[in-house]
């Protein structure tokens, strides 16, 4: 039986944070009302002349250069041609035979190997508007034609679902760390389209391409293309021609459909766009741009590594994210215990922004807050039960962790002569369980400090209980 090996190229179009579109002034707000934010330019009207966004432009170099991409000497753009209702000039400006960079790559670990993963070309090129179908007709809302787009296209050299996931997570972490974009998948902001094909495991020669569209989140990246090459190798193994095509990807159904034939770039009929004139990059702004690079995911982890004494895993997963990168940073800064600081962070808290599907600039709880519940920890202020229920109000309320503390009385009770008191009262009550514990069954110790704690609400320090429960019980006191 042929084994098959599955090779994908992915095509990531990034919107620029910029204020204005590529090549005129209206705003790039996300939600404005239907068609409120376009001009004769972003319409194609007649007449009507492009001008390059230069933020746009730096944007571009600036993620360029953080991928290790040579930059053309000379820039020019495309006219890419062709007729759909998102497109009102019929043509879309974007760069073809010559793009703004090329030849940079990712390095990433999947599956607990390394890879390089070679960037093809970074270019420069305008949004469509988007279209809204309903049953008997289509509206289409133009605030998003002329958005500025960057397409990162890769080699094909990725040889798996999940390699294509990792590169994914990777080159976002990346463009968020250079704060060009959002790369918020919901708002349309990053999109992704694959292309895929099979061969004969030990070939060289590349399959019928397959491209998919529509994957509107990394997970359905994942899936689609797992889908996909599944379906290839079944057509295969039936004799069935696979054809160069595009597909939709049917999150709900977990299948790919059949949308159109696949075009060849001489199907859109380049030819150099009349007017924007061809130009040479100053290499001062080059540099400019490159001296102002920020730390890079694996920087800030390697540097985490050493400052803090991290483990590589523990720095890679903070360093995943900038925001959650810069609010360990905070917190460590505030309070000694490093290694508690990412545990709460890695743990709970990552627990808690999953289960509410918020990023850690929406959880309500500061940095200096945290290191706040951590001091009262150790302390004896509270205790780590407790603790963790007060992160979780924090989180929801954004009140400071001591208010919460104060408010609700759940300061821990750590004066010996008290919390006596209660244990000499439940030895007396749970004489069973005492006889157990001094016959050798040492788990009633443990019932009978759940007994303290039941007795005490929660609030007896757990240390002190057990130290007394002992003493008591072997005759010490």
């Amino acid at each position: 039986m042929t084994k098959y090996e599955t090779v994908i190229g992915l095509e990531v179009h990034l919107q620029l944070a910029t204020r204005t579109k590529a090549f005129c002034g209206c705003s790039t707000d996300f939600g404005a009302h239907p068609n409120s934010q376009t001009c004769p330019v972003c319409l194609g009207f007649p007449g009507s002349l492009p001008v390059l966004n230069e933020e746009a432009f730096n944007f571009a170099i600036k993620v360029a250069l953080a991928l290790g991409c040579k930059i053309q000497d000379l820039i020019k753009f495309d006219r890419k041609n062709y007729y759909y209702p998102d497109l009102p000039k019929n043509f879309q400006i974007s760069q073809y035979d010559m793009p703004l960079a090329y030849d940079g790559f990712i390095d990433i670990t999947s599956s607990g190997q390394s890879k390089r993963i070679r960037i093809k070309r970074v270019h420069m090129e305008e949004d469509a508007g988007k279209l809204m179908h309903t049953p008997g007709y289509s509206l289409v809302d133009y605030n998003r034609s002329g958005m500025p787009l960057l397409e990162i296209v890769t080699e094909p050299d990725l040889g798996s679902h999940e390699e294509a996931y990792d590169y994914l997570t990777k080159l976002k972490a990346i463009l968020r760390y250079l704060k060009v974009s959002d790369c918020d998948m919901e708002k349309g902001s990053l999109r992704c389209d694959a292309n895929i094909s099979i061969r004969p495991e030990g070939d060289t020669k590349l399959g019928v391409k397959v491209e998919v569209k529509n994957m509107n989140s990394f997970k359905n990246v994942r899936s689609a293309l797992e889908y996909e090459a599944r379906r290839q190798v079944s057509a295969m193994g039936s004799e069935e021609k696979i054809v160069q095509e595009t597909r939709l990807w049917d999150a709900d159904k977990e299948v790919s459909n059949s949308m159109r034939s696949k075009e060849e770039a001489e199907e859109y009929r380049y030819f150099p766009e009349p007017d924007l004139v061809p130009f040479v990059v100053d290499k001062r702004n080059i540099e400019n741009i490159k001296s102002g690079l920020p730390e890079l995911p694996e920087a800030r982890a390697e540097r985490f590594t050493k400052e803090f004494a991290m483990s590589e895993y523990d720095a890679g997963v903070i360093t995943s994210d900038i925001d959650l990168a810069e609010y360990f940073e905070e917190s460590a800064r505030l309070y000694k215990n490093v290694k508690a600081v990412a545990n709460w962070i890695m743990g709970d808290i990552m627990a808690a922004l999953k289960e509410k599907t918020i990023s850690i600039k929406d959880a309500r709880i500061t940095p200096a807050g945290l290191t706040g519940l951590l001091t009262m920890i150790d302390s004896g202020a509270i205790s780590g039960k407790m603790a963790k229920d007060v992160l979780l109000e924090a989180m929801d309320t954004g009140i400071d962790p001591k208010a919460i503390v104060e408010k609700r009385g759940l300061s821990q009770v750590n004066d010996r002569g008290e919390i006596e008191a209660v244990v000499r009262s439940v030895i007396a009550g749970n004489e069973k369980s005492v006889n157990d514990y001094k016959a050798g069954k040492t788990n009633a110790l443990t019932f009978l400090v759940g007994q303290v704690m039941k007795s005490t609400k929660g609030k007896a320090n757990p240390s002190i209980v057990n130290d007394i429960l002992k003493k008591i019980l072997e005759g010490g006191v």
